[in-house]
């Protein structure tokens, strides 16, 4: 597979992942608060740990040449998981 691919691949696993973790969190508030972690809180650790080695396959395959498009793909997933990060403390905290 070739570098272009695996960075795309990555991306698109970064999008995925994000959206699961936004996805989960958002899940909560429709749910009355519980005293204990739940599926939903170990599927949200996951995909945060699942981010990582990603993020590194695409940090590692990206083209550094054209750092903004690096941004512009970047843009998505880490907004998604700043998002979900919010949410979540919003959620522990003040819920």
């Amino acid at each position: 597979m070739s570098r272009s691919k695996l960075s795309q691949v990555s991306v698109l696993l970064l999008i995925g992942l994000s959206a699961i973790a936004i996805l989960t969190v958002a899940s909560r508030y429709f749910e009355p608060p519980h005293p204990d972690e739940e599926t939903g809180a170990h599927v949200f650790q996951l995909s945060v740990v699942g981010f990582v080695p990603v993020f590194l396959l695409f940090l590692v395959t990206c083209e550094s040449r054209r750092p903004r498009r690096f941004l512009q793909l970047l843009a998505i997933p880490l907004t998604t998981f700043s998002i979900a990060f919010g949410a979540l403390y919003y959620l522990e905290h003040w819920r």
